[in-house]
């Protein structure tokens, strides 16, 4: 398999997929002035096993909640493409047809039609979240999962090589959870994925794709949809979400994982909180918070506009590209109420 890595076909490949949406960005310009020339320094590289990658650049995010964002050099990033385009077909085919985040057919609109249709079918849902993801995701436990389908040594050296990189990137964000049978030295185990790399996004699917079948499996719920870390389980049944409450938490302590506490069973009619709205049986609602942030951008955008900082296009971009967003929620009311008030 690592012979095929580095093929000219799959790095361009892999460059092309890098560079979709980004070509204007300074890095993206840069390495494609002299694209050629780059992906032979690549190939011979990875060919000759001396291939090392470079610093994140790291920045934070405010919406929808604080995150540190670190971003790989452009030319990690075509690595990181080469090398999903590669093992993504091996564990795309184990992966439940209930997780929705980071794949091809799936997204954000699907798992919100499937949480409504859900919703509809059962009185009740379970609604948990895991603490500090993407920081807690132990380079062990990633390890031992995918060595079960991948045994080229030079792929599994290269994953390592990726993994170390962003080792202690996402320290400070990560409180110790000590599980059964740590010691002391358990606080220096490797952790985190930088939030931003291809291959967390992916491997964070990989990671909790056992989970997924324990819940489907064993615990056989007929209801059940996982975005990245937020995942609902749907019954008749409170009591059988209480006892299915327990049962993933231990389970959970095997990937070394905890809920955040206070998830509970709930009636659905109360209304689902999922990625950004507010589902109910028949109807859904933008979250609030999440219309004052575009008005308080729009405004932003409208003074830059005005300013001569915008071009018309770019604003356009950004009106339609929300409206397509929230009008798969009952927001005609919102909408007509946020523009009504905006002139150029």
């Amino acid at each position: 398999m690592y012979t095929q890595l580095y093929t000219w076909n799959n790095l361009l490949l892999a460059y092309r997929r890098a560079a979709k949406g980004k070509r204007g960005h300074a890095t993206v310009a840069a390495f494609e002035h002299r694209l050629e020339e780059n992906l032979l320094d690549l190939q011979h590289e990875l060919a000759s096993f001396t291939y090392r990658p470079g610093g994140y650049t790291s920045f934070f995010i405010h919406e929808p909640k604080r995150r540190l964002i670190s971003a790989a050099p452009f030319r990690d990033r075509v690595v990181h493409h080469a090398l999903c385009n590669l093992i993504e077909p091996i564990f795309e085919r184990t992966f439940v047809a209930n997780s929705y985040a980071n794949r091809v057919g799936k997204g954000t609109h699907r798992a919100l039609d499937q949480v409504q249709k859900l919703a509809r079918r059962y009185p009740y849902v379970l609604q948990c979240d895991l603490r500090q993801c993407f920081p807690s995701l132990d380079h062990a436990v990633l390890r031992s999962i995918l060595q079960r389908k991948l045994h080229d040594p030079a792929i599994l050296a290269l994953i390592d090589q990726i993994l170390a990189s962003g080792n202690g990137l996402l320290g400070e964000h990560y409180s110790m959870v000590y599980f059964a049978g740590d010691d002391l030295f358990a606080v220096n185990r490797p952790r985190g994925l930088p939030i931003g790399n291809l291959t967390s996004q992916f491997w964070a699917n990989c990671y909790l794709n056992p989970f997924d079948h324990f819940v489907l499996r064993q615990l056989r719920c007929g209801g059940y949809v996982r975005y990245v870390d937020d995942f609902l389980l749907f019954s008749a049944d409170k009591a059988a979400l209480w006892r299915w409450k327990a049962a993933l938490e231990a389970r959970l302590t095997r990937l070394r994982l905890t809920i955040h506490a206070g998830a509970h069973p709930r009636p659905v009619a109360e209304g689902v909180a999922f990625l950004g709205f507010i589902i109910f049986p028949l109807r859904r609602r933008l979250k609030r918070r999440k219309g004052v942030y575009y008005r308080r951008k729009l405004a932003q955008l409208l003074v830059a506009y005005r300013a001569g900082a915008l071009e018309l296009a770019q604003l356009n971009a950004s009106v339609q590209g929300w409206v397509n967003h929230v009008r798969y929620a009952n927001s005609i009311g919102l909408r007509k109420a946020l523009f009504r008030r905006q002139t150029l």
